[in-house]
């Protein structure tokens, strides 16, 4: 054997266990933090959404495609993540363009309140699963704080090299797999806890969203009409943290500007019919499983009746799939 073979086996087989290694190590997202497993469940499904909801968790815990499918036949698929900025917000709007092209794409404005990265753990729950792409290079430029850089991404060993002491049996059962925690996007949570007493609404010093932040948006408002895609932003009904009515200005004038629609859900909730007493768990911050259905069948038929999307119940190919999908999502709702 000559040195020449024996130094590139002996590269190969460092790369090897490398890569075996940073994968034991990384977390497997499965059934702890499973937040940090979403955006990746998507690369998984059929591309034929007709409505793509972006966001963080005001969409995830909010928005129930398999309820949108059930009550207008409208296919949809939600790419939320906690804490997702606008920028990220942006990225992850450009990707999903790589894969298909929505008619609709609604996006949340809650990640406006936010100019500067929130932190690290917030960061890894959405760029850490993301495909290699010039997206992901571009979102962890936009989103690493002070103490990061790029290197701990482009090589988690970097990052995760001293998770020996948390490893346990999720780290080996998931080792080559993935455990699927959401439907279409959607995060079911049956748990109820009521609003009871809600905090003290205290002024800001100040409401104007950033100029940064302003840009990231006009940016989503430009991909959109670049693809024809009409784009709606929204404020889903939680009613806490608070959502100053300063917020809601800003938003309803920059709307009327780009000609795209706002809707404020907080203003709808009579009509959705939620009851805060038993539609949400952890007292408003969020919706539950009663509630996410509520809004999401209010807004399918609200999207049937503006928008010219399709009822695929009359599609017998796509309505095999569905039809698995929600007795899937039917058999969670009753455990």
């Amino acid at each position: 054997m000559s040195r020449s073979f024996k130094a590139i086996l002996i590269i190969f087989v460092s790369i090897l266990i490398l890569m075996l290694l940073t994968r034991i190590l990384e977390p497997k997202y499965a059934t702890n933090l499973i937040e940090g497993s979403f955006i990746s469940e998507y690369y998984k499904e059929e591309k034929n959404h007709e409505v793509i909801f972006i966001g963080d968790c005001e969409v995830y815990s909010s928005f129930s495609p398999m309820e949108i499918y059930q009550t207008s036949g409208i296919t949809s698929y939600v790419r939320g993540t906690p804490q997702q900025l606008i920028w990220q917000s942006y990225y992850i709007l450009e990707e999903t363009l790589k894969y298909e092209k929505p008619k609709v794409v609604v996006l949340s404005m809650n990640c406006m309140k936010y100019d500067e990265p929130v932190s690290e753990p917030y960061n890894r729950l959405t760029i850490d699963k993301m495909k290699w792409s010039k997206q992901k290079i571009d979102i962890i430029n936009a989103s690493k704080t002070e103490n990061e850089n790029i290197f701990s991404y482009l090589f988690p060993i970097l990052r995760y090299h001293d998770r020996w002491d948390e490893l346990s049996g999720e780290d080996f059962k998931y080792l080559f797999t993935s455990h699927k925690n959401t439907y279409n996007g959607y995060m079911m949570v049956k748990d109820i806890k009521p609003v009871e007493n809600l905090p003290t609404k205290r002024p800001l010093i100040e409401y104007q969203f950033s100029e940064k932040c302003y840009g990231y948006l006009d940016n989503i408002v430009q991909l959109c009409k670049n693809n024809d895609i009409q784009l709606i932003i929204i404020k889903a009904p939680s009613i806490y943290p608070y959502w100053y009515d300063e917020y809601d200005k800003q938003l309803e004038e920059y709307a009327k500007e780009k000609q795209i629609t706002y809707i404020n859900f907080l203003y709808h909730i009579e009509e959705i019919g939620l009851d805060y007493s038993a539609d949400t768990y952890d007292s408003g911050q969020h919706l539950n499983l009663t509630g996410a259905e509520k809004l999401s069948k209010y807004f399918a038929n609200y999207l049937k009746e503006n928008y010219e999307l399709t009822d695929y119940r009359n599609n017998p190919e796509v309505n095999t799939i569905y039809n698995q999908k929600i007795e899937e999502y039917n058999k969670a709702k009753e455990n």
